[in-house]
């Protein structure tokens, strides 16, 4: 990661820039020393271009196929700042606009702020589109009340335009940060114009950038306007990417005459098997086609669509037949457009991109299983409430790397008074060192403690990989004292049930065993009376529960200060007493 706030550069900036404030700093992507475009495969062989495809896929893909990859449709850059001002600019390769869909959503960006909560926020900024356009996004908060260290952006580009000479802006002294690519494993969809962004008003409202905002998870934009068309030299391409999920949806593009009926069957099977041979147990979605909202007053166009959905079920009932596993149906029912959600009968306006992105966020959560409750505690969320002390997404993505390379027996979920104990992710807050390597150490036990946690944010991690590549034996969960502030006794117990039964689903060959609630100053009677309720509920989940907080207390019933450094973590002896307690169970 690469911060950028120095005098020298700020100095550097006000001579090079002359037609800009003096007081700003310009990032561009070819300043970073990793892969900064978020949504884009094989950045490997693409460093700094902003663009799908990589260079070699011009020799093998259509020409129009080709063009439109260059078009910047899904990407994003993340990046971390606390500037009250940040403008974007840029030049673009083609018309600012179309007939039937406006500047903003062809050439222009969407900046979103990601609050230390975990919540989406849309920032409005004033445009103009010249030779350069300039984004100007002015008076920002620049901080939350958890700290002065900034928060999270995401930056989604255009969708049906390319984008040269890219610049990012902000207030020299400002913090500047730039993210990453997420390792999380991506959505990946092949698709048609509907799915590159046709007809949405700004880039942020395509139904594959609400999705990834829904789900919090990359989505690689692969849809190429009227050009999606399941051809073998892009499944190859594709297939290239370790996804989480292949989306295959080209029927818009497929209709009679583009091809006939039964070539558009060969190629749903085709395509499928191609994607099955390579990724064995990757589930594939195919959408079948939308419709055409004029269909009733011009009934020329609605048997097209009709006899193409036909050929999809027929080609998904053959694929069904010879157990090609993991295959999955979006049926048109399910997407719901209707008179009002078209731009021109055939592309969604921002309504219909909305009913698209319900109907596959819905869709994906049944594939994946990671369904979200009403409540806060059931909403997969993640946070930035400390990074002065820790970065969390480096530990989640930590934990990732971990889990590829290292096995280990014993995970132990929790939040800072799990994370400050011991152990691998190795970190800088350890309190317990000396407890965890005595009592944890010898029986393989993996932290997987994070500071300022809820129950809501390890479940995000629980869906967000955490569980992949190893075989835990057994995983312990301590995690709900951060929402006793925010939530219910009852809603703390709602979201504990949600997370067991998400990682019970992940690893149903490991012992769960949930922990009460350590005892903290002020709250032992209310964290008493919650913990009967998660063992009533670890009972009726069949996971096993423990309550070894119970040794912190005093005959009185009041935490025992002498554990404790602050009335809610353990120190030293603190811990030294946890580990001796915890042992037992973890053998």
């Amino acid at each position: 990661m690469k911060r950028i706030h120095t005098l020298l550069l700020c100095l550097f900036t006000s001579l090079t820039f002359a037609q800009t404030p003096t007081d700003f700093t310009w990032w561009k992507p070819s300043d970073s020393k990793f892969p900064v475009i978020d949504g884009q495969a094989w950045s490997n062989e693409m460093r700094d271009t902003i663009q799908r495809f990589p260079p070699r896929a011009e020799a093998s893909v259509r020409k129009a196929v080709w063009n439109l990859s260059r078009n910047s449709a899904g990407l994003s850059i993340r990046f971390v700042s606390n500037a009250p001002q940040i403008i974007i600019r840029y030049k673009v390769t083609g018309s600012a606009s179309m007939p039937h869909m406006p500047s903003t959503g062809v050439s222009g960006v969407d900046l979103y702020g990601i609050d230390s909560d975990g919540t989406w926020h849309l920032a409005s900024g004033k445009y103009s589109f010249k030779d350069t356009v300039v984004y100007n996004f002015d008076k920002l908060r620049p901080n939350d009340n958890y700290h002065k260290l900034g928060r999270e952006y995401r930056l989604f580009l255009p969708l049906y335009n390319s984008v040269r000479d890219l610049e990012i802006g902000f207030l020299c002294g400002s913090i500047f940060t730039v993210l990453p690519q997420r390792m999380e494993k991506p959505i990946v969809v092949y698709g048609t114009s509907i799915a590159q962004g046709a007809c949405a008003s700004r880039p942020g409202m395509a139904w594959t950038n609400i999705v990834a905002r829904k789900l919090d998870r990359t989505v690689i934009n692969l849809a190429f306007s009227g050009n999606g068309r399941l051809e073998k030299e892009v499944v190859d391409l594709i297939n290239e990417i370790d996804a989480k999920v292949f989306v295959l949806d080209c029927l818009p593009n497929l209709i009679y005459p583009i091809v006939e009926r039964k070539e558009l069957q060969k190629r749903i099977i085709e395509s499928v098997k191609s994607l099955r041979a390579k990724h064995p147990q990757t589930p594939i979605l195919l959408t079948e086609h939308d419709g055409y909202t004029e269909g009733y007053l011009m009934p020329h166009r609605q048997p097209l669509f009709e006899e193409a959905n036909q050929d999809l079920r027929e080609a998904f009932g053959q694929l069904t037949t010879e157990k090609v596993a993991n295959i999955y149906l979006l049926p048109i029912s399910e997407i719901g457009m209707d008179l009002d959600c078209m731009v021109d009968g055939t592309h969604p306006n921002d309504l219909g991109m909305m009913r698209y992105a319900i109907a596959y966020e819905k869709k994906l959560r049944e594939i994946l299983q990671q369904p979200a409750g009403t409540l806060t505690t059931q909403i997969p969320t993640c946070h930035n409430r400390e990074p002065g002390s820790y970065n969390w997404e480096e530990r989640h993505n930590e934990i990732l790397k971990l889990n590829q390379i290292e096995p280990t027996k014993i995970l132990l979920i929790g939040n800072s008074i799990t994370h400050n104990w011991g152990g691998k992710p190795l970190n800088n807050r350890i309190k317990g060192a000396d407890s965890w390597q005595k009592y944890l150490e010898p029986l393989q036990v993996r932290n997987f403690g994070f500071g300022w946690d809820r129950v809501e944010n390890v479940l995000w991690r629980v869906y967000h990989d955490e569980l992949e590549g190893i075989s835990p034996e057994k995983i312990v969960i301590n995690i709900g004292t951060n929402n006793l502030h925010l939530n219910t006794d009852e809603e703390i117990v709602q979201g504990l049930k949600l997370l067991v039964q998400a990682i019970q689903i992940r690893q149903p060959k490991a012992k769960v065993i949930l922990m009460g609630i350590y005892p903290r100053r002020e709250q032992e009677a209310r964290v008493l009376t919650l913990n009967k309720g998660i063992q009533s509920m670890a009972k009726s989940e069949g996971v096993g529960f423990e309550d070894i907080g119970k040794k912190l207390l005093l005959k009185t019933g009041k935490i025992d200060e002498t554990y404790y450094s602050d009335g809610l973590h353990p120190n030293a002896v603190g811990y030294e007493l946890l580990g001796k307690e915890i042992q037992p169970i973890l053998r």
